[in-house]
């Protein structure tokens, strides 16, 4: 199962690292960019690399193609068989993913955020990129790029090209932007659920407490599996037939839909 949550901790924060690991996220990511300020950058640097272990590989956030520190983030840290990933923000150009590449492990992938106009514009060629796994929406930083207040349908056009995008590239489904709110659980799985609506996998999460209404968003609930049971179940018995659940007619799409909530392949 592709993970559906991924939890940054700060480069800086090593304390915080085996506690990240042991939060019931599905990925980790140590963060080089937004969590540390510019003087603590490269002995952030130093200390991810010294904690990444192959056993345990995490995703590594380096800062963008157009800082000082990206050439030195992906010469010390792609290299690095603990390193399951290179999320990389502000990702606008192939050269970009390449210029990462030129230093990575066999088995490294690339999770591009796309969060201005200019990676928007260039996402098909993003998602066709060598080793990008799946897309990630930095929403936050999108919305000021292009002037956007507002989190809610002001991106809905953006949210779904990203999963149109990412489909016809035949990548794992995207990674939906963080939520602000850490107090709120409801808060949390409703925004969570919506980014699942517009064909999301997963979301970022900026502190423990989000992983579990995370997780919830991306379950399917005791309602939607019992209709699935039903639905197999119908069309099990109707021998071919043309068969209805809940007075509805089920065709091939719903049957699918069912088989995806029951793990039936």
């Amino acid at each position: 199962m592709s993970e559906r949550s991924y939890l940054f901790v700060p480069g800086n924060r090593p304390e915080r690292f085996e506690k990240a690991r042991a939060s019931g996220a599905d990925a980790v990511i140590f963060d080089l960019e937004d969590a540390v300020q510019p003087h603590e950058k490269p002995a952030a640097r130093d200390s991810v690399r010294a904690h990444m272990d192959a056993a345990q590989p995490a995703f590594v956030r380096i800062n963008a193609a157009d800082t000082e520190w990206f050439g030195k983030d992906i010469a010390s840290i792609a290299s690095h068989p603990g390193v399951a990933g290179i999320v990389l923000p502000k990702a606008e150009t192939r050269e970009h993913i390449e210029a990462v590449l030129a230093h990575a492990h066999p088995s490294l992938t690339i999770l591009p955020i796309v969060e201005t106009a200019r990676g928007f514009a260039n996402l098909t060629l993003l998602c066709e990129a060598p080793r990008v796994q799946r897309i990630v929406f930095g929403t936050l930083d999108f919305q000021i790029d292009l002037n956007v207040e507002g989190d809610g349908e002001e991106l809905n056009l953006f949210r779904s090209q990203i999963v149109l995008a990412s489909r016809l590239a035949g990548l794992i489904t995207p990674v939906d932007g963080v939520s602000t709110v850490l107090d709120d659980p409801v808060s949390i799985e409703s925004e969570a659920r919506r980014g699942r609506r517009f064909g999301f996998g997963a979301k970022l999460c900026i502190h423990p407490k989000q992983i579990d209404p995370v997780h919830r968003a991306y379950a399917w609930i005791a309602e939607e599996q019992a209709w699935a049971e039903r639905v197999l179940r119908a069309v099990e018995a109707s021998g071919g037939a043309a068969v209805a659940v809940d007075g509805k007619m089920v065709d091939m799409p719903v049957i699918l839909k069912a088989r995806r909530i029951a793990g039936v392949h």
